[in-house]
């Protein structure tokens, strides 16, 4: 299974025009080694490659998860202005914030309806929508 993981990790790595270090094939292989879309912290991501056994510092798993994003590969969602996740899911979706476990995971894009959004000022563009909805439990 390590083989074919590491396959995909290249293949996402060079699909996006990066190069494939040591370090960038770990953490591909930890984001989308098993062909599943991962929401991650910095700190989550490390954490991971530590209980793999994997010597990486948390510096490079955030200079990583930057380049994966400057490259299209992820994406950053930001919560509370200053948690950030890393989504490997890049098509547009709306996500829950799980206030309690400080969890984010995906909201079904079929039930979110936006009707209309402001006009961007004069000599701006929107260039994306992040949807969080923020749960609490009963």
């Amino acid at each position: 299974m390590k083989d074919m993981q590491n396959h995909r990790g290249t293949d996402w790595l060079a699909g996006a025009g990066l190069r494939p270090t040591r370090q960038r094939l770990t953490l591909a292989d930890l984001l989308i080694g098993d062909g599943q879309n991962r929401h991650v912290t910095a700190e989550s991501l490390f954490d991971a490659a530590s209980a793999a056994g994997e010597k990486v510092s948390l510096a490079t798993v955030y200079n990583t998860l930057r380049a994966f994003c400057d490259a299209g590969l992820m994406r950053e969602i930001t919560v509370d202005g200053s948690k950030s996740y890393f989504d490997t899911n890049m098509t547009d979706h709306p996500h829950f914030y799980w206030e309690d476990t400080a969890k984010l995971t995906d909201a079904p894009l079929d039930q979110l309806e936006i009707r209309r959004l402001p006009q961007a000022p004069a000599g701006a563009e929107i260039a994306s929508v992040d949807v969080v909805i923020r749960l609490r439990r009963k």
